[in-house]
């Protein structure tokens, strides 16, 4: 029976394609857009990330994230290190600028300041250059995607000089990051050199990186930080949560996001449901005949799920598929996707409205084969 209602389905190819299409595109609509949601909420944690040292991250009280920060005093860089279970901690400074290029463009970046002698807090690759070049007067470092923005895709900047809050910044090396949610330019520096690239204030630290002795763990170290110190202490991973949370919880991306998925899912409804209606009602006179003959409506039941698990699969096989590629081609095209990836979470999440999509659809036809009695075959 199964077989005859496969036959039955491809039978008419045109509605046959439209039901595969409907699954497809609300698939991929709905796929596409929460992995650009996941990407998207992720990058409030690439900050943290691209620092691959740390263990621990200690910060004023009111400090929420690497870009929403409150400067601490440089005396609790030892109140830090005097921790029981502080392998080694070193300044760290993250700070917004506005920075001139040498032909007279304004643009915003993000000044970060690692530590001067172990130039602990630098992205953990180089594309161009050595880290060693931070030794040399004036050198900064900047990222891929803030370079491509600044100068150009395919342009190297080294060499190129900057005006920094009136004091000169010339690019010795291009470091491999990824892109936060801000977006910004980063241009890495010693800290002491930071220092005068960012307007003066009182307190200029922004955070303490910490590293855990062998045999104590980040959360241990930090609850030690937070007892002695009274400053806060969060884990890597922890601060990466926060970052997430504070772009969940301060912009209407979710939301926004939330009203295309689901406007991918009545689509999908009112296309595969139209269809899959107009398609039962052109072969009811089969299904009455094989009631006519005997066929139970389990078994009738069984043809109709059939049919929809068919195009379901299909339908979905290419809507993920789909989905796969856009990312994949605008990873490659440009900077914005850098990092994009689809996680292994989403195709099955998807497959949740995929059933739904089918399952209406296929309910409200099977009524009419249900309903469709044996002698209108015969009328």
């Amino acid at each position: 029976m199964n077989w005859i209602a496969i036959r039955m389905l491809t039978g008419d190819r045109q509605k046959f394609f439209g039901l595969i299409f409907g699954i497809a595109f609300s698939t991929l609509l709905i796929c596409q857009q929460m992995t650009i949601l996941v990407n998207l909420v992720q990058r409030g944690a690439n900050a943290v990330y691209n620092e691959y040292t740390a263990d621990v991250w200690v910060m004023d009280p009111v400090t929420r994230t690497p870009e929403v920060n409150y400067a601490m005093p440089s005396t609790a860089l030892e109140a830090v290190r005097s921790v029981p279970g502080v392998e080694w901690a070193v300044p760290h400074l993250r700070s917004s600028a506005a920075v001139r290029s040498s032909d007279g463009d304004l643009e915003g970046v993000a000044i970060v300041g690692v530590d001067d002698t172990t130039l602990l807090g630098l992205p953990h690759k180089m594309l161009i250059g050595d880290a060693s070049v931070l030794a040399e007067p004036d050198a900064v470092l900047i990222d891929d995607v803030g370079a491509g923005r600044m100068f150009g895709r395919g342009v190297n900047p080294v060499g190129e000089r900057l005006e920094l809050n009136d004091r000169r910044a010339i690019i010795r090396g291009v470091v491999d990051a990824t892109p936060t949610f801000t977006s910004q330019v980063f241009l890495y520096t010693r800290y002491s050199r930071a220092l005068g690239f960012v307007p003066g204030t009182r307190n200029r630290m922004s955070f303490v990186l910490a590293r855990a002795a062998p045999g104590v763990t980040p959360e241990e170290l930090a609850l030690r930080i937070t007892r002695q110190t009274g400053w806060k202490a969060r884990t890597r991973d922890q601060f990466a949560d926060d970052g997430i949370a504070f772009v969940i919880e301060n912009t209407g991306i979710p939301f926004n996001f939330g009203i295309t998925v689901m406007l991918g899912f009545i689509v999908g409804v009112a296309i595969v449901g139209l269809t899959f209606s107009l398609f039962i009602r052109d072969n009811i006179r089969q299904f009455g005949a094989l009631k006519a003959i005997g066929v139970t409506n389990r078994k009738l039941a069984g043809m109709v799920g059939t049919q929809a698990a068919v195009v379901g699969s299909v339908g979905y096989a290419f809507g993920i598929l789909g989905s796969v590629l856009f990312i994949y081609w605008f990873e490659q095209a440009g900077p914005n996707f850098k990092g994009f990836y689809s996680p292994w979470q989403i195709p099955i999440i998807c497959l949740i409205p995929v059933v739904l999509i089918l399952g209406l659809s296929g309910w409200f036809g099977l009524r009419s084969v249900l309903n469709t009695e044996p002698a209108s075959v015969f009328r």
